[in-house]
């Protein structure tokens, strides 16, 4: 099947470069295994139950973003534990380390992903 998507120059020199690395062909075959990875990775945290432990880790752009984040964090503060933040120029990367009900977690990740300004949300999840 062929498509198209609307995506940033610069993500995708990014891509390039990292999928050259990696001795991948083509970009074709580079773009099949990484939404093979993300539908891997969605089935987990989608397949997970009951209460868990997790690190939940993005970066955005600071300016962007700030107040929403932290509004959203505050509606999630029966499951965040805490929160590391450290600033990368114009982008910041946070983690927040979470205990409570997978579904809860699962709501705070797919919250944390609405936003434009945040690029990417990784979730390593730990079952109890």
């Amino acid at each position: 099947m062929r498509t198209s998507f609307n995506i940033p120059d610069e993500l995708v020199e990014e891509f390039d470069q990292a999928w050259r690395d990696e001795g991948i062909e083509n970009r074709s075959r580079a773009v099949r295994e990484a939404m093979q990875e993300f539908i891997e990775s969605h089935a987990r945290l989608e397949d997970v139950s009951g209460e868990v432990v997790a690190l939940v880790g993005f970066d955005y752009r600071h300016h962007d973003v700030i107040r929403e984040l932290h509004g959203a964090q505050h509606e999630f503060q029966d499951v965040i534990l805490n929160t590391s933040h450290t600033h990368q120029g114009e982008w910041c990367l946070e983690s927040l380390f979470c205990r409570g009900p997978a579904a809860r977690v699962r709501e705070l990740t797919y919250r944390l992903r609405d936003f434009d300004a945040v690029r990417r949300v990784k979730v390593m999840v730990i079952r109890e």
